[in-house]
């Protein structure tokens, strides 16, 4: 690679020929990067994958704040094992099914959702069971391995009874599809799952710490430039690291959102680079989500 260049991944690198406009636009969009923690829950989410059907089977349950990249590790791991259809067999084979746990929960809502998501009809008369019975023969069918679960702690919405029954729903739908159940959501989804004792036994527990001044936070932010398209090497000093831990509070979406603005400042002033003055100057704006949770 040019060694004008080989600050850069080649994917950042070739950015480079576009227009500015065109690089703030890459910059301000959605990308993954593979950093060391996100690497290990997707090598144990695999894991949840080749594991042999069975009763009981092994789920995974990722906590962590807002902010800290459960969606994205989520959304990854969907995208890695997309729906496929065999024009042998004339089957669609979906082996990670995604969903949100609904705002309110219910056995209803849960199944409704489910359905949905499954491109299912439902009649509106349908009752629990008719709904029950068609979801687990559309996931059979296509043979969903691993049911992802994102926001579960919005279980704990419903009333006492109404969480015991979405939890014995889960517990259900794992023992009867003989699938793997992983569950995403903030530090508060500990107590949703743990409504349940048995259900909770079969999760192993992730949590998704706030970054520390450690080696892996410098191997984030390394990997971030390497991947943020600008023409000069951004090289910060040890105190600037520790002002962007400070400002940005351990929150990856945070030290996202940092890098992502004095990388577009650098690219209108011409800089190119992102400077220690630079982050000495910069003053955290955190009133929007950002697009890293």
């Amino acid at each position: 690679m040019n060694t004008e260049i080989s600050h850069l991944t080649s994917n950042a690198a070739a950015l480079l020929a576009q227009t500015d406009a065109q690089r703030i636009r890459a910059i301000r969009s959605r990308r993954w990067l593979v950093y060391p923690r996100a690497k290990q829950v997707l090598e144990r989410l695999n894991q949840l994958l080749d594991h042999p059907r069975g009763t009981r089977m092994p789920s995974l349950a990722i906590y962590g704040d807002s902010g800290m990249g459960k969606t994205m590790i989520m959304k990854r791991f969907r995208d890695q094992h997309p729906p496929s259809f065999s024009s042998l067999t004339g089957k669609l084979k979906t082996p990670v099914l995604a969903m949100e746990m609904t705002s309110r929960p219910g056995e209803r809502r849960f199944y409704a959702e489910l359905l949905t998501l499954l491109g299912a009809p439902q009649r509106p008369r349908a009752d629990i069971a008719q709904m029950e019975q068609a979801a687990m023969r559309i996931m059979e069918a296509i043979g969903v391995q691993v049911l992802v679960i994102d926001e579960v702690h919005n279980i704990l919405a419903g009333t006492y009874r109404e969480q015991r029954i979405v939890l014995n729903t889960l517990r259900f739908l794992s023992n009867r599809l003989q699938i793997s159940l992983v569950c995403f959501g903030v530090n508060d989804a500990r107590e949703a799952i743990g409504g349940d004792v048995q259900l909770a036994r079969r999760f192993e527990q992730f949590t998704l710490s706030r970054w520390a001044a450690n080696e892996q936070f410098e191997i984030l932010i390394a990997l971030i430039l390497r991947n943020t398209p600008l023409r000069q090497p951004s090289v910060l000093t040890a105190k600037s690291l520790r002002r962007m831990l400070q400002i940005s509070e351990g929150i990856t979406a945070n030290l996202f959102h940092i890098v992502n603005t004095l990388a577009i400042d650098a690219i209108e002033s011409g800089q190119e680079r992102i400077t220690d003055a630079a982050v000495e100057r910069w003053e955290p704006e955190f009133d929007a989500e950002a697009a890293f949770a």
